[in-house]
């Protein structure tokens, strides 16, 4: 049964990424919701990680369980991708303004059950705010092989294999479907990670994450490959929802090593850090696919995509060694500050 806590930030999870999405739905909320949902981004998600690790060993759990908080995490975002969209939109339907209404108020129940978690004593100590300790998160990372090779893979892989990003192309002039079937495209990658998500939460994984990490950004790869290449709604749909399910396995074993090997002292600058750079590549991957498509044409840019994405897994054994050896989740420690 889960315990008390859990409950609390399973429920501010997945009501902050409902009310997050559900925003998204309003066609005259972009502009709001890129300004203020940015940021909330970026204030968000470099804490959750720390607070996971944090909660796991306070309330009495090994903090190997630390890749499942991790999974749950990404199943009540993924649940917000599916479902808050939908949600919004029934409500858009019968009020606009009730939206931000619904968005504004699942936000701040999602606050209030965050704040009733038990406080807990800070674990920085005495450490002095001046630039070493500001830098610390970045020193950290370009000196740790194995994080810095986990995090620029992820980078390389949003920037370079974002086919979903020509989604509209595809649906228009490749399928020459409608915007039902556009719909279809933009949430398989979401129901395959939220497929992949809800097996990890019930069966971490058991193999080496060195291989499996570097296997399914191949796979990834290849299916990203064949989506460029199908003429077939189901094909299409089936290869993007194997992206998305291979790209959360990708996540989880990035995420859980990122934490399990920063110290706790450094786990919210390093996650800092990490999102900055995971945020930027989700903006400029959909330029870039956006501009190859333009240059080479859609089908060839998602091809050239995926077949970047199986050289990258190739290559990267001799760029970063220490990744590729990387034993199995459950049996990573920290490393030194």
């Amino acid at each position: 049964m889960m315990r008390g806590p859990s409950l609390v930030v399973a429920v501010a999870l997945l009501g902050s990424s409902l009310a997050a999405q559900g925003v998204m739905v309003a066609p005259h909320a972009v502009y709001i919701n890129h300004r203020d949902r940015s940021g909330s981004v970026l204030l968000y998600n470099p804490g959750t990680e720390a607070v996971e690790v944090t909660i796991s060993t306070f309330f009495g759990y090994p903090i190997t369980d630390s890749a499942g908080a991790i999974a749950l995490r990404s199943v009540a975002s993924q649940i917000g991708v599916v479902a808050g969209p939908a949600v919004g939109g029934l409500i858009f339907a019968i009020e606009p303004l009730a939206v931000y209404a619904v968005a504004g108020t699942m936000l701040i129940v999602a606050g209030g059950v965050t704040l009733g978690l038990p406080r807990t004593v800070s674990r920085r100590g005495e450490e002095r705010i001046d630039r070493d300790s500001l830098v610390a998160g970045i020193r950290f990372i370009t000196g740790t092989r194995v994080v810095l090779g986990a995090i620029l893979l992820d980078l390389v892989a949003v920037l370079f294999g974002d086919a979903i990003a020509l989604a509209p192309v595809f649906a228009k002039t490749i399928l020459e479907r409608g915007p039902v079937v556009l719909g279809l495209l933009r949430a398989a990658p979401s129901a395959g990670a939220l497929l992949a998500g809800l097996l990890i939460t019930r069966r971490p994984l058991q193999f080496r994450a060195g291989r499996t990490l570097l296997l399914v950004v191949a796979t990834f790869g290849a299916a990203t490959i064949v989506f460029g290449l199908s003429r077939s709604l189901p094909l299409s749909l089936a290869m993007l929802a194997i992206t998305g399910f291979v790209d959360m396995i990708s996540m989880n074993i990035r995420a859980t090593t990122v934490t399990m090997l920063t110290p706790i002292s450094l786990q919210g600058r390093v996650s800092a850090v990490e999102w900055v750079f995971i945020s930027a590549s989700n903006e400029l991957g959909a330029f870039e696919s956006g501009a190859m498509a333009a240059l080479l044409g859609a089908t060839r840019a998602v091809v050239l995509g995926g077949a970047l994405m199986i050289g990258f897994a190739g290559a990267w054994p001799r760029l970063f060694p220490p990744l590729a050896r990387l034993g199995r989740l459950d049996e990573l420690e920290p490393e030194p500050a």
